[in-house]
């Protein structure tokens, strides 16, 4: 009832979905929802949880909307997974059926090819699970969200329809003033800020969604991004809204111009999923991209926070949306009321605040600021407490440095592993980016030494899909790296 009545509310010439050679305007697209929600009806199991592993389309979301007209529950699968995080995610969560582009893949992780699909840009095929699923309590659940961990098997995140659309509600109203009509989908839909923050925030504004491939942005692989190939799509789609994580960024800061025509139809660029240095800020407002920052948990069903026109503060994440209350633990943790966060598996969190493992504090005005994840904190072989994003974000608004993770527990100075933004760059060179970045540091929180490592992928298990460090995993990958920083007595 909730996806008759969205669609019930747009106006009829509207075109809300493209891939940018096929274009859905709100008739066709309930024709297609219509029609995903008849092959869903015919399976062997209709009631079962709906799997979805496809690269990003209008087929996508409709699959998305399809479900939630079903009332059945979504599980995405991201394509960044390896098989085996797949195959773990279906076992857990007792996936009946799977939308998948490549039928061949589906019959390796236990589906069996059962019809094809149409829908926008191409088929999907519908595979049945070739056994029943065990049977999993997804009650309300309208999506099963899946955050990899560091070494261990991905968790599930429940969250209802409610839950989702309430944050798109949100968002629509914080960002309404600038009249956004194109939003160009840069990341992949099983992340749920693109998710969340782009399609359903769109939809709700009678805006189009743009989604074409991921590689026709600049995604590569599980990993890889072109910001060329990227800034061309920007330049090719002139979206009026983008989504970004930091790393993502910096690239394109790197490869624009100051006013760069490319970039000329955006009004509001959004930026998550890891804490953004100062100095990138101001040079990607200095190229012309209205950056604006926020913050969220898979747990909120995405964003907290956000900064908005007329009212933002660098360095902040900007204020709790309308939906949300922000507060502050005594021992600085964040806490954020009413989100009713599960996990698959575990009850529902007790008590009206989440924790959520960041530090903070909230100025006068009511701008939230993220100091650091709690369990990350460093004490120094000296007694001094370091949040490692601070040094972190000194090291990467320094120009040569496209990822850094400082280490030092116990240790009496701080270390870090740097991966270099560009081949070719020499040890002289990172060396001047570790002091410019030691110059705005105490004493404590400078880096004394520092080793290249190779990048920081999802791929490898070492960065979240959000951007975010995998701590554990790197410490144990570059274990002996990590040693070799601290070989050498301390005078």
């Amino acid at each position: 009832m909730v996806i008759q009545n969205l669609l019930d509310s747009l106006p009829d010439s509207a075109v809300l979905l493209s891939d940018g050679q096929h274009s859905l305007d709100r008739a066709a697209l309930a024709r297609r929802i219509d029609g995903l929600c008849a092959a869903l009806r015919a399976r062997a199991r209709p009631d079962a949880p709906v799997g979805i592993l496809a690269d990003n389309s209008p087929a996508w979301l409709m699959v998305d909307l399809a479900t939630q007209a079903l009332g059945l529950t979504l599980v995405p699968l991201p394509l960044f997974f390896t098989p085996q995080q797949w195959l773990h995610v279906i076992a857990e969560s007792g996936i009946g059926a799977l939308f998948c582009a490549d039928p061949a893949q589906g019959a390796a992780l236990g589906f069996e090819d059962v019809r094809a699909v149409p829908a926008a840009g191409g088929p999907l095929a519908l595979c049945e699970m070739r056994r029943a699923p065990r049977a999993v309590d997804l009650a309300g659940v309208q999506k099963l969200t899946f955050t990899s961990g560091t070494t261990s098997a991905p968790k599930g995140v429940c969250l209802s329809a409610g839950q989702q659309w309430e944050v798109a509600a949100a968002l629509r109203a914080g960002v309404a003033p600038l009249a956004l009509e194109r939003h160009l989908c840069l990341l992949p839909f099983a992340v749920l800020l693109e998710n969340i923050a782009g399609p359903y925030t769109a939809l709700l504004s009678g805006a189009t969604t743009i989604c074409p491939p991921l590689a026709e942005t600049g995604m590569q692989g599980a990993s890889g991004f072109d910001p060329v190939v990227c800034l061309d799509a920007i330049a090719r789609y002139a979206p009026h809204s983008i989504t970004l994580v930091p790393q993502m960024l910096q690239a394109l800061v790197a490869a624009s111009a100051p006013d760069d025509p490319r970039i000329a139809s955006l009004r509001f660029v959004a930026v998550g999923g890891g804490k953004m240095p100062p100095q990138l800020l101001g040079a990607a407002r200095a190229r012309g991209f209205p950056v604006f920052e926020g913050y969220g948990l898979s747990e909120c069903a995405s964003v907290v926070a956000l900064n908005l026109p007329g009212g933002q503060r660098d360095g902040s994440v900007g204020r709790p949306l309308g939906h949300r209350r922000v507060a502050i633990a005594e021992d600085g943790e964040i806490l954020v009321q009413g989100c009713a966060a599960r996990c698959l598996g575990q009850p529902a969190q007790e008590g009206e605040w989440l924790a959520t493992g960041d530090l903070g504090h909230i100025d006068a005005d009511g701008f939230l600021f993220v100091d650091g994840r709690k369990k990350d904190i460093l004490i120094t072989g000296y007694g001094r407490n370091v949040s490692p994003e601070w040094p972190e974000a000194a090291l990467l608004g320094s120009g040569p440095i496209a990822q850094a993770m400082v280490v030092g527990e116990a240790q009496p100075y701080l270390g870090a592993l740097l991966v270099p933004a560009r081949p070719g760059l020499t040890p002289a060179q990172l060396q001047e980016a570790v002091d410019r970045a030691n110059a705005q540091l105490p004493d404590y929180a400078q880096l004394r030494r520092w080793r290249a490592v190779a990048p920081f992928t999802p791929a490898a298990g070492l960065l979240t899909p959000n951007g975010r460090l995998r701590r554990a995993a790197i410490h144990s990958t570059h274990a002996s790296d990590i040693a070799s920083l601290f070989d050498q007595p301390e005078f």
